[in-house]
C-alpha cells in the first residue's frame, strides 16, 4: 500500500466535480487533473483500499456509520472488514476509535492495525463476529472531528511559522484536542507565543478551504515548500502523492484527516513553547470551541 491517500471535498470550489453516483478516486477530478493522472488511473484506484478492505474514510471525512461483512476475526490479529471508515493512524494522527454491531451484539473498537489487510482491535472484553457477519460500523465521532481539528490546526500552525520565521518542522503530534509541533527556530522574539497564537487565530478567522488532492511525484515536488519537515519523509518509491492545501497559506505532503475549512478548527490556543536546545523549539497548542 502506497504511503499517500486520497480524499475530496465538493464542497470547495476548486473544480473537483463527483462522476456518478459511486466514483472512484481518481474519477473525482477537474478534466485537466484527470488528464494529468491518466497514466496512474489503474493504481489510483487502489489509493483507497488496503489489503482486502476499501478505505471509506479515503472518499468521505465526515463519514461515521456504514454496513460491511466480517472478512476474518482473530483475537490476537483482530477484525478485518470488506468496507471500513476506521482511520488506521498515520503522518502523527492517532487511529480511530468504535463499534461494531451485529446480531444485538456490540463489539468495541479500541484501535486498528495496517498490515497486509486493515485490522481493526477489539475490547479484549468484546465478543467476535465471525466471519461473514454483517455489521454495522461506527467511528466514534467526537474523536475523530477533534482529532481532524486537531491536526488542521497543526498545518496550520506550520504555515504561520513557515511564513513568519521561515522555520522548518522537525518533529510533532496530536491527541483529540492538544498536539505540539517542533521547529527548528535557533532564536525568538520575546512576545513569540503571542504572536503565533494571534496570528493562527486570524488566519482561522479568515476562514480558509482546506483541500486535499493527489498528484504524481514529480508535480507535487515541483510545488515551492511542499515539504515543510527538516527531512523529507515520503518514501522514494512513491509515485503518487497527497496533498493537504490550506488555500493561501500552507501546502504539504500529508496522509490525515482534516476538516473543510480553517474555521472548523476552532480557536487556536499556544499553551506553551520550550526551548528544546540545539535551535529547536517545541510549540505546544489546543483547540477550542
Amino acid at each position: 500500500m502506497p504511503y499517500p491517500m486520497f480524499t475530496w471535498d465538493s464542497s470547495t470550489p476548486n473544480g473537483f466535480e463527483p462522476v456518478g453516483s459511486d466514483p472512484q478516486p481518481w474519477e473525482v477530478r477537474s478534466p485537466d487533473t484527470r488528464a494529468l493522472l491518466a497514466p496512474y488511473a489503474a493504481r489510483m484506484g487502489d489509493l483507497d483500499r488496503l489489503g482486502r478492505t476499501q478505505r471509506l474514510e479515503m472518499a468521505d471525512q465526515s463519514l461515521r456509520e456504514w454496513d460491511a461483512v466480517v472478512l476474518a476475526a482473530d483475537a490476537d490479529d483482530g477484525i478485518v472488514l470488506d468496507r471500513s471508515a476506521f482511520y488506521p493512524g498515520g503522518g502523527g494522527q492517532p487511529p480511530d476509535h468504535g463499534v461494531l454491531l451485529w446480531d444485538g451484539v456490540q463489539t468495541r473498537i479500541v484501535g486498528v492495525r495496517q498490515g497486509e489487510d486493515l485490522h481493526l482491535l477489539p475490547h479484549e472484553d468484546d465478543p467476535l463476529p465471525s466471519p461473514g457477519t454483517a455489521v454495522r460500523g461506527a467511528v466514534e465521532d467526537e474523536r475523530r472531528t477533534l482529532l481532524m481539528r486537531t491536526h488542521s490546526g497543526l498545518h496550520l500552525l506550520s504555515g504561520v511559522v513557515f511564513r513568519d520565521f521561515g522555520a522548518l518542522v522537525t518533529g510533532g503530534n496530536m491527541e483529540p484536542g492538544t498536539a505540539r509541533m517542533d521547529f527548528n527556530l535557533p532564536d525568538v522574539p520575546p512576545d513569540f507565543k503571542a504572536t503565533v497564537e494571534a496570528a493562527c487565530n486570524a488566519e482561522v478567522a479568515t476562514d480558509r478551504a482546506i483541500t486535499v488532492d493527489v498528484l504524481p511525484r514529480d508535480q507535487a515536488f515541483a510545488i515551492p515548500d511542499i515539504i515543510r519537515t527538516a527531512t523529507n519523509l515520503v518514501p522514494p518509491d512513491v509515485e503518487l502523492v497527497r496533498i493537504v492545501d490550506i488555500v493561501g497559506l500552507d501546502t504539504q505532503a500529508d496522509g490525515g484527516t482534516h476538516v473543510a475549512s480553517t474555521h472548523q478548527i476552532g480557536r487556536i490556543e499556544v499553551t506553551k513553547v520550550e526551548n528544546k536546545g540545539k535551535g529547536f523549539r517545541r510549540v505546544r497548542i489546543r483547540v477550542a470551541d
